[in-house]
C-alpha cells in the first residue's frame, strides 16, 4: 500500500508539526533552521542518473559533472546508450560510473510503475541496478516520488546531525540510525529534511546535491 506522498509545503508543515509534538528537540532544531525545503524533483531516468553522478564526489563536483552532462544532452536513455565512452568521460564520469550510466540506459526501468509500489519494493527494485545502492534508491524515493516515510539511514550528514541534536555519545551507524528513526514514522522523510537543514546550521557545510 502506497503511503503518504509529499506534494507541497503544506505536507512538510504537517509532518514538521507531528515531529515537534512527538519530540521537542525537533521543535528546537526547527527554530534554528526555519522553513524546510520541499526538495521535490522530477521522476525518471535523468533524476536517477543524476544520483549516480553525485555518488562519492563533492557537491560542487557533482553539479559541475551534471551540468556538462546536461549541456551534452546525455540525460535520456537513448542519448547515453548512443554516446561514445570518450564523450561521457569528458563530462567527468569515472569508468565505473560510465558503466552504471550505460546499464541504467538499457535497463528499461518502468518509472511509471515505480510510482505505484510500496516504499520497500521501490528500493528493492532500484538496488538491483548496477551502481544503485540503498542510499541512492532512498533518495530517489524521497525526492522524486515524494515518499513521506523513507529515510536515508546510511547518510553521514543525517547520522551526524542526529548525534548533535540528540546528544549522542557517538555518531550512530546504519543499524542504530534505523532504530532511532523508527520513532519518526510516518514522517521520516520530513525528519530527514530537518536533520539535513540542522546539519547545515550546526556544521556550516552542505549535505546532498
Amino acid at each position: 500500500m502506497v503511503g503518504r506522498i509529499i506534494e507541497g509545503a503544506a505536507d512538510i508543515a504537517e509532518g514538521m508539526e507531528w515531529l515537534a509534538r512527538h519530540d521537542n528537540r525537533f521543535a528546537q532544531a526547527y527554530a534554528l533552521t526555519g522553513e524546510l525545503p520541499l526538495r521535490r524533483r522530477p521522476e525518471g531516468f535523468a533524476e536517477l542518473l543524476g544520483a549516480i553522478v553525485s555518488q562519492q564526489v563533492s557537491v560542487a563536483s557533482a553539479r559541475a559533472i551534471w551540468g556538462r552532462m546536461q549541456a551534452a544532452g546525455f540525460v535520456t536513455p537513448e542519448a547515453v546508450a548512443a554516446a561514445e565512452d570518450e564523450a561521457l568521460r569528458a563530462c567527468g564520469l569515472s569508468r565505473p560510473k560510465l558503466r552504471y550510466a550505460r546499464a541504467l540506459a538499457v535497463a528499461g526501468v518502468d518509472f511509471d510503475a515505480l510510482r505505484g509500489l510500496e516504499d520497500e519494493r521501490i528500493i528493492a527494485q532500484l538496488v538491483e541496478l548496477p551502481g544503485i545502492g540503498r542510499w541512492t534508491a532512498e533518495i530517489y524515493a524521497m525526492f522524486a516520488l515524494g515518499r513521506a516515510d523513507v529515510f536515508a539511514h546510511n547518510d553521514l550528514a543525517l547520522q551526524e546531525a542526529s548525534r548533535l541534536l540528540f546528544s549522542l555519545e557517538k555518531r550512530p551507524n546504519e543499524r542504530e540510525m534505523r532504530s532511532l528513526a523508527a520513532a519518526w514514522s510516518p514522517w521520516r522523510a520530513v525528519a530527514a529534511r530537518l536533520l539535513w537543514a540542522y546539519y547545515h546550521v550546526a556544521k556550516d557545510r552542505e549535505g546532498i546535491r
